[in-house]
This record gives C-alpha cells, sequence and structure tokens, in this order.
C-alpha cells in the first residue's frame, strides 16, 4: 500500500484525484486551508479507513515534514485557483504559489538527501506559456509574458518559477517529479466562483440568467473532463521515462468561447441569451487576455498512449446533472 499525500485536496481536481487513490488502494492524507476548497467535496471518502484530512497551509513547515514523513508520493495541486482571483489578488497568487512549493521541495529534498526518494507530481498550468502566438504550444516553446503592470500574468509567472524549482531539484539532486501542465480541466465539484468559465456558463443558464461573455467570444480553449486528465497524471506517476519531464496534460480540441456558451445554451435552455461583456468590465483595465490556447500532447500521447475518453458535449451534460443536485 503506498501512501500519498494530497496538497490542495479538498478542490475540485484534488478531491476527484483523492478519490482515485483510495479506488487504487492506496492510503491518502490531504491538507487543504479551504481558502477555495471544499470539504463537502470530500463527503463520499471522509469516513474511509484509510484516509486523512488536514486542514491546514502547506506554509508551515513544521506541518509539511509530518506530512511527508512517511509518504511515497505527493500531488502538489495547491495553488491559487481562477482567472477572477488572479485579477483581484496578485499577491496571495504569488505567495500561494511559490513559497509552498519552495517549502514542499526543500522538505523533500532533505528526505531524499536521507535515503528515501519521495515522487512528487507538480501540478503546473497552461498559463506558463503566457501570449506564445504559436498556434499550439510544446513543452519547449518559449515562454512569452506580458508587462508586469498587468497583474494576470503574475499567476504564470509564479507557477514557472515553480516548474524552475522543482526541475533544479530534479538536476541537483536527483529528486524524482513529475511536471504536468493543464489545460482547462472540467467536471463535477468545479464551481464558477473564482472565474472558471464552463461552470461559470452553466451556472447562468440554470438560473435563467444570459450567458455572460468576455471580450468577442473568439477566443479558444480547450476543455478536458478531470477524469480523463488524473488518468493522465497517475499513468505518468507510474512512468520512469516521465521524471524530470514537463509534459502537457488536457484536450488538443479548441472550442471558441461563444460556441461553448451556445452549446450549455443548447443543453439546458434554447431561449437564453448571450451577454458581451468586456475585460475591462470583467477584470479591471490591467488584464490581458490570450486568444488561443491550444496543447500539442505529441508528448503525452507517446509517453503513456493518452486517449480522451470524454467529448465536450457529453462532459457539458455531465455538469449540469451534477448541478441540478447542487445548489447554484
Amino acid at each position: 500500500m503506498r501512501h500519498c499525500l494530497v496538497t490542495g485536496g479538498a478542490g475540485f481536481i484534488g478531491s476527484h484525484l483523492t478519490e482515485a487513490l483510495l479506488a487504487r488502494g492506496d492510503r491518502v492524507a490531504i491538507i487543504d486551508d479551504e481558502s477555495t476548497g471544499s470539504v463537502a467535496n470530500l463527503a463520499g471518502v471522509m469516513d474511509h479507513r484509510e484516509f486523512r484530512y488536514v486542514r491546514g497551509t502547506v506554509a508551515k513547515r513544521e506541518l509539511v515534514r509530518e506530512l511527508v514523513a512517511d509518504a511515497d508520493e505527493v500531488y502538489h495541486l495547491a495553488a491559487a485557483v481562477g482567472v477572477q482571483l488572479i485579477a483581484q489578488s496578485p499577491i496571495r497568487t504569488i505567495e500561494t504559489n511559490i513559497y509552498p512549493t519552495e517549502l514542499l521541495l526543500d522538505e523533500l529534498g532533505r528526505l531524499h538527501g536521507r535515503g528515501r526518494a519521495v515522487k512528487l507530481f507538480l501540478a503546473s498550468t497552461s498559463e506558463v506559456y503566457g501570449k506564445n502566438p504559436k498556434p499550439r504550444w510544446n513543452e519547449d516553446d518559449d515562454l512569452v509574458f506580458g508587462p508586469t503592470t498587468r497583474s494576470r500574468w503574475s499567476y504564470g509567472t509564479s507557477k514557472a518559477i515553480d516548474e524552475f524549482l522543482a526541475l533544479a531539484y530534479w538536476r541537483e539532486k536527483g529528486l524524482p517529479v513529475v511536471i504536468g501542465r493543464l489545460f482547462n480541466v472540467v467536471g463535477p465539484r468545479q464551481v464558477g466562483t473564482y472565474g472558471m468559465v464552463l461552470p461559470r456558463l452553466i451556472d447562468a443558464a440554470l438560473a435563467g440568467r444570459p450567458l455572460e461573455v468576455h471580450g468577442d467570444g473568439r477566443q479558444q480553449r480547450c476543455f478536458a473532463h478531470v477524469a480523463d486528465v488524473l488518468q493522465a497524471i497517475l499513468a505518468l506517476m507510474e512512468t520512469a521515462d516521465a521524471v524530470g519531464r514537463v509534459l502537457n496534460i488536457g484536450s488538443d480540441q479548441p472550442v471558441c468561447i461563444l460556441d461553448l456558451a451556445k452549446k450549455v445554451i443548447a443543453a439546458v435552455d434554447p431561449s437564453l441569451a448571450v451577454k458581451f461583456v468586456s475585460y475591462l468590465e470583467a477584470y479591471g483595465e490591467d488584464f490581458e487576455d490570450c486568444r488561443c490556447r491550444v496543447p500539442d500532447l505529441t508528448r503525452l500521447r507517446q509517453m503513456i498512449g493518452f486517449a480522451p475518453r470524454h467529448s465536450l458535449d457529453r462532459t457539458i451534460e455531465e455538469i449540469i446533472a451534477w448541478k441540478r443536485g447542487h445548489s447554484i
């Protein structure tokens, strides 16, 4: 039985990962400060005999040291969440992303120096590519950020620092790390509170409100079901060649946000309307968007034979069904 630690385990992705690890037969401890996660996401596993829940922060060294002491694998998902939170709180974004990762790597490096090689999965993000103009991004592409006066880039740059730190621990100390750049993960339990576009659109549709689309709606994104993303993460953690590598994880089938809104409208109520909102109105004058965000998944396919099982239309239907069973 492996002992796994999941940081940010009460969040959307973290709670699904926790369930998957327990179903695999692992012993799982999670830590979450519940700033954006919710203990309600863990209702199905709270009584599991191999599960431990710790309400706390990865920014406290003593707590992290205790939790990693007998861990075999660590999945570091704790981070700032959502474009709205990033735009409003760049200080919180930078502090949440960088210091806990540095602390966690330091503790794992200390254990590694004593002969215990604890494997780390670091959840990074497509935001690290910034506004690279290529139509598809591969893992070795340049990172192209906007000016520091645009707070939006605080998220991508801070997560890039996380990647640099993790890779440095691999190169200099031999700490086994796997880095996944996640592209727009969606599914049940995801909320629109922090600007996540698909749940925000579905919430509006279920409430009978116009669906707000930012800008002209022609910006493109790729949406992957959380189950497909977790399948990739778990497979990578079992793959020796993934250690010390950065891999894109997600869907490579782009859809423009206006068409995404139309898909939600068709699934909920065809009489609903779309309301266009400027980025200035939505996020303030220092916000800057990226028009196209599509991953090159060649490395992921070659390494683990990745093949998503969930279509976007089916995923939308699943999220709607879940939300209809919960208050919006």
